[in-house]
């Protein structure tokens, strides 16, 4: 019982002195979520971000979007040219390269980055696009 007492003590002692680590998951917000939110994009400090290929982003892209393809090997260059205080909205065809992309901004540490998902479900869900 003693024994007991000790490590609760040190458990919550512990707990409440660490500072808060990050769980490791990239932010996921849903098209609708997103199209909630959308008129902050006209806002300096968000930057929408489409990480597909070019092929892809000339089909068809929401409007005000930044291209920055992430399987070229270039958008880890882009980002580092990028204001690690804006908040960033990350999308793709499927939501994949852009949890990866996220990732990736999130370990160079950037610290307001979001998958977004796919964008036919932001197509779907109204978002205004530009063909």
């Amino acid at each position: 019982m003693k024994l007991f007492l000790i490590t609760l003590l040190a458990t919550s002692l512990m707990s409440c002195t660490s500072p808060q680590q990050s769980d490791g998951k990239v932010k996921t917000i849903s098209a609708t979520e997103y199209k909630e939110h959308h008129e902050k994009i006209d806002n300096q400090e968000v930057m929408l971000v489409d990480v597909r290929t070019p092929a892809e982003f000339e089909a068809g892209h929401l409007e005000k979007t930044q291209h920055a393809d992430f399987l070229s090997g270039e958008f880890e260059k882009e980002m580092q040219n990028w204001d690690k205080d804006k908040t960033y909205y990350l999308y793709c065809a499927s939501g994949n390269r852009s949890g990866k992309a996220a990732k990736l901004m999130e370990e160079a540490g950037f610290k307001n980055v979001y998958n977004i998902g796919g964008y036919s479900d932001l197509k779907a869900a109204g978002l205004p696009i530009k063909e």
